[in-house]
C-alpha cells in the first residue's frame, strides 16, 4: 500500500470532492481519481458512494477514516521522532573503552578535553576489548579506547583504522605479600617478599589469576609470556575482569598482570608485592582507536582537536628537553 493513498483518500473526504482534493494534492482529478480506484482495489471494496453530486464516504469508508488519520499521525511522528534521533546521534560522539580504563583512564581524560567536543554530547559503552572491537567494525561507537602492544592481534588492521597514542602504561606481575606464624596465638604477618615469585619453581606451578581471554590485558599478557625466556612455571587457576583478579590477589589465591596505575596504592602500602623483577613487565600503551572511513561531524572535529593536542604535548616534550 502506498502512503500517497491515505493522504488522497482524507483529502477527499475532507474536501468533499475530487476536484478541490486534485487541487489541494496538485494533482489531475483523473490522476487523483485513479489512484483512489487503485486504493479501493487493494481495499477490497468502494470508500466513496459516486452515484450523488456531493462524493460522500460509504460505510466501509467511514470506519477506515478514523484508522487512516491515527496511521498517519503515527507515521509523521514516527518519522520525525527518527529526524530528531538521528540528529542527536550526529551530536553525540560515541566511545567503547574497556573496563579498566573506563574506570580509570577516561573519567579525566575526557574532562580534559571538554573543550574540544563542541557542545556535543558524550556516549560511553564498557566491555572487554573483543566486545568494543566488536562495536567499532559495526560502526555502533565512533572511538574505542584500550591498551595496545604491537605483539597483540586484533582485528583492527592498519588498512581500515588508525589509532593514536594517547598515554603508556606498565603492566607488572603483583602478589600478596607472604606471612609467616609468629607467638603462642599463631598470629600472621606480612613479608617483605611476594608469596608467589616468578618464574615459579620447577616443582610447583604458580597460581595464575589470568584476564578474560576476550581482553586487551589478557592478549598482551598471553603474548608476551608465549616470547618470555625464561618461561614462567604458571597453572591459570581463575580468569576474570581486571579488578576481581586485583582483589584476589590481594588475597594471596595468585599472581596476576596489572596495570600499576590501578595498583600503585598497593604497591606502596605494601598489600601488593612485585611478583618478579623489572624483565617481567609489559610496557603498553593507551590508545585512541577509529575507522578510516569518514565519521559525523562532531566525531571528525573531536579526533582532530584531539590530534592537535597530542602535537602541541610533543612539542611542549621537545622545548623541555
Amino acid at each position: 500500500m502506498d502512503l500517497t493513498w491515505i493522504e488522497d483518500f482524507l483529502a477527499i473526504a475532507e474536501g468533499g470532492g475530487f476536484s478541490r482534493a486534485a487541487e489541494r494534492r496538485h494533482v489531475t482529478q483523473p490522476a487523483l481519481s485513479r489512484r483512489i480506484k487503485a486504493f479501493e482495489e487493494w481495499m477490497g471494496t468502494p470508500l466513496f458512494e459516486r452515484s450523488t453530486h456531493t462524493v460522500v464516504l460509504t460505510p466501509a469508508g467511514e470506519a477506515f477514516r478514523p484508522v487512516a488519520e491515527d496511521v498517519l499521525r503515527r507515521v509523521y511522528g514516527g518519522r520525525d521522532e527518527a529526524r530528531e534521533v538521528a540528529r542527536l546521534k550526529a551530536e553525540t560522539v560515541c566511545f567503547g573503552a574497556t573496563h579498566a580504563l573506563s574506570q580509570t583512564f577516561f573519567p579525566g581524560w575526557i574532562r580534559s578535553n571538554e573543550g574540544t567536543r563542541a557542545n556535543a554530547a558524550v556516549q560511553l559503552v564498557t566491555a572487554n576489548f573483543a566486545g568494543c572491537g566488536k562495536l567499532l567494525l559495526e560502526a555502533q561507537i565512533h572511538f574505542l579506547l584500550a591498551h595496545h602492544h604491537p605483539s597483540m592481534a586484533t582485528r583492527l588492521d592498519e588498512e581500515r583504522f588508525r589509532h593514536l597514542e594517547l598515554g603508556r602504561e606498565t603492566l607488572l606481575p603483583v602478589s600478596a605479600p607472604a606471612t609467616e606464624e609468629i607467638g603462642r596465638r599463631g598470629r600472621r604477618r606480612p613479608q617483605a617478599r611476594a608469596r608467589h615469585l616468578l618464574p615459579g619453581s620447577t616443582d610447583a606451578a604458580l597460581p595464575f589469576l589470568a584476564h578474560h581471554p576476550g581482553s586487551g590485558i589478557g592478549r598482551i599478557v598471553t603474548a608476551f609470556l608465549a616470547g618470555k625466556t625464561p618461561t614462567a612455571r604458571l597453572a591459570p587457576s581463575f580468569s576474570a575482569p581486571t579488578m576481581l583478579l586485583i582483589d584476589m590477589a590481594r588475597e594471596g589465591r595468585g599472581i596476576t598482570w596489572a596495570p600499576l596505575s590501578l595498583v600503585q596504592r598497593d604497591l606502596a602500602d605494601g598489600r601488593l608485592l612485585r611478583a618478579g623483577d623489572t624483565d617481567w613487565d609489559i610496557d603498553i600503551s593507551i590508545c585512541l582507536f577509529r575507522s578510516r572511513a569518514r565519521l559525523t561531524k562532531a566525531a571528525e572535529a573531536f579526533w582532530s582537536a584531539v590530534q592537535k593536542g597530542k602535537r602541541r604535548d610533543l612539542s611542549r616534550g621537545a622545548a623541555a628537553r
